[in-house]
């Protein structure tokens, strides 16, 4: 169920609702009492950012292969054991 953010327009106070998309918005204001709420646009709270359980798990199980997949076959080989894999 969507929480959807109002503010009254009258008084300032914000609040939180979890609703329903079919059910009407809210227009009376706990606060004051007055039919001065506006809903508000807010962003989501859902995110996929970074190389999570998406990225590693999901992204590539379509044939494709990952980022970190592409980054590790793409690496050059250690030339006369000068780094510290050696």
């Amino acid at each position: 169920m969507p929480t959807y953010e109002y503010v009254c327009k009258d008084c300032g106070h914000h609040l939180s609702a979890e609703q329903r998309m079919s059910e009407a918005r809210l227009t009376d204001c706990p606060a004051c009492g007055k039919p001065g709420l506006e809903r508000q646009l807010s962003a989501g709270a859902f995110a996929l950012k970074g190389s999570g359980w998406y990225e590693t798990d999901f992204k590539g199980s379509k044939g494709g292969s990952t980022k970190s997949e592409a980054a590790s076959s793409a690496a050059p080989a250690c030339p006369g054991g000068s780094c510290a894999c050696h």
